[in-house]
C-alpha cells in the first residue's frame, strides 16, 4: 500500500499542494492535459523550481487573463461533470466544492444554491482543486494522513472586507480536525486546503509507519514574518506494518461508589458496541477506600459508543481517554476435530512458528454439552497440530 503523509509545518494551501506533488514525482503533463479537458479559459499553469532556507521547492504559480465572474455552486458541478477526468477525480472535485459551499452557506446564514464563491470559486482554485486530485490519482496513493494544523491569527482581506484569522469559513471546515496554535498574525490555512484535505485524508495524527520512497516540497506565494520558510512537505512511502498494527484508544475511569455486581452486563454490552478489550481492576482509591479502574481498548471509530455505555452504566462521572499504537499477531478462526465434533480456535502466527489456541466459549459450550472437564477440552484443541 501507497501511503501519503500531509506534513503541514506551515500551514497548507491549494498550491503548496500542488506544487509539492510535482515535487515527489507527480506528471505534469497529466495535471495540464487533465486541466484541459475542463470547460474553462483565460488561465495557465506552471511549475517553477525555487529554493528558499537552502530548501529546494516547487511553486506552482496559475496566471489568470481576462475577468471572470463568480460562481455558484451548481455551475462549478456541470464545469466538472461535462468534462472527461477520471470518474474518481471528477467525485473528489464536486466534494471539496460541496464542502466549500456548506462552509459558506454556514456562516453567511444562507443556502449553498445562494453561495457565491469567490476567492475559493476563482479559476485558480479550482485549477488547484482539480490539479492536486489529479495529481494523487497519479502517483496511486491509496491512503493519505495528515498532520494537526498550525492555527495562527490576525486578519485577512477578501471579498467580504477584512476577516479574522483563521477565516470563518475555515473554522466551519475545522470542526474535528486536530489543531494547535501558531504565534503568527498571518494567515497559514485557507479554506481550498482544508477542504482538500478533509476530503484527501483518511485520518489525522502522526506520521504512519511506512518505508520512505519521496519527500517533496510545495512553497506558498507568502513570506512568513518571522522568518520561517513558507512550506508544505509531502511524505510518500509504502506501508511495511502489518495489518494487525493498529492505532486503538484506550478509555479509563475510577469508582469508588459502583457495585460490581452488575459487572458482567456492562462487559457484554462494552463488547457487544464494539470494545476490543475491557479490564476491571481493583485499586485503592482516596481516603482508603477499595475501588476499581476500568479500562476498555477500541478503535477511535467505536470511542464515542463505547464513553457513552460506561457513563451510562457505571457511576463514572469523568472519563480519561488517549490514543495508543497496539500490535496484534497475525491470526484466523479454524475449525479443529475433536472426539466431541468440531470446535472452533484460533490459528495465530507467532515468531517461532504457528500455534493452535483455544477458544473459551466454544470449550465452555463442548464441556457443557457433553459433560466432560473444560480442561480436558482445552487440552485436545491446543493438541492439534497445525496445518503447513
Amino acid at each position: 500500500m501507497r501511503i501519503a503523509y500531509l506534513d503541514c509545518f506551515s500551514g497548507i494551501s491549494g498550491d503548496m499542494l500542488l506544487g509539492a506533488l510535482i515535487d515527489t514525482g507527480a506528471r505534469e503533463d497529466i495535471i495540464i492535459d487533465g486541466l484541459g479537458q475542463l470547460d474553462l479559459t483565460g488561465f495557465s499553469l506552471t511549475f517553477e523550481t525555487t529554493k528558499t532556507h537552502l530548501l529546494q521547492a516547487i511553486r506552482a504559480r496559475v496566471e489568470v487573463t481576462g475577468n471572470h465572474r463568480h460562481r455558484g455552486l451548481k455551475e462549478i458541478q456541470n464545469i466538472l461533470s461535462n468534462c472527461r477526468l477520471p470518474e474518481q477525480v471528477q467525485k473528489k472535485a464536486k466534494a471539496v466544492f460541496r464542502r466549500l459551499a456548506r462552509a459558506e452557506a454556514q456562516v453567511h446564514g444562507c443556502t449553498i444554491d445562494e453561495v457565491h464563491f469567490h476567492e475559493v470559486g476563482a479559476v485558480d482554485a479550482i485549477v488547484d482543486i482539480v490539479g492536486t486530485l489529479l495529481g494523487f490519482h497519479s502517483l496511486g496513493i491509496e491512503k493519505i494522513v495528515c498532520s494537526p494544523l498550525p492555527m495562527s491569527r490576525g486578519w485577512v482581506n477578501c471579498e467580504h472586507g477584512d476577516l479574522p484569522v483563521p477565516a470563518p469559513a475555515v473554522c466551519e471546515l475545522l470542526r474535528g480536525v486536530p489543531v494547535f496554535g501558531e504565534n503568527l498574525d498571518q494567515e497559514l490555512v485557507t479554506p481550498t486546503g482544508i477542504a482538500l484535505l478533509l476530503e484527501l485524508a483518511d485520518d489525522f495524527g502522526p506520521m504512519p509507519p511506512m518505508r520512505m520512497e519521496k519527500t517533496g516540497y510545495g512553497i506558498g506565494s507568502m513570506k512568513r514574518n518571522d522568518g520561517r520558510p513558507n512550506l508544505f512537505r509531502l511524505l510518500i512511502g509504502e506501508k511495511f506494518f502489518p495489518d494487525e498494527a493498529q492505532r486503538v484508544v484506550a478509555i479509563e475511569t475510577s469508582l469508588d461508589d459502583w457495585s460490581p455486581e452488575t459487572w458482567p452486563i456492562v462487559a457484554e454490552k462494552l463488547f457487544d458496541s464494539g470494545a476490543l478489550d475491557v479490564m476491571l481492576f481493583p485499586v485503592h482509591m482516596k481516603k482508603g477506600r477499595p475501588g476499581f479502574t476500568l479500562k476498555v481498548i477500541c478503535d477511535p471509530a467505536h470511542s464515542s459508543v463505547l464513553q457513552a455505555v460506561i457513563l451510562s452504566e457505571t457511576s463514572a462521572i469523568g472519563l480519561r481517554f488517549h490514543s495508543e499504537q497496539r500490535v496484534t499477531l497475525p491470526r484466523e478462526i479454524i475449525t479443529v476435530q475433536t472426539p466431541w465434533g468440531p470446535v472452533k480456535a484460533k490459528k495465530i502466527e507467532t515468531p517461532g512458528g504457528q500455534v493452535i489456541t483455544p477458544e473459551y466459549e466454544e470449550c465452555r459450550r463442548v464441556a457443557h454439552e457433553h459433560n466432560v472437564s473444560v480442561k480436558n477440552v482445552y487440552h485436545v484443541v491446543s493438541q492439534h497440530k497445525p496445518e503447513c
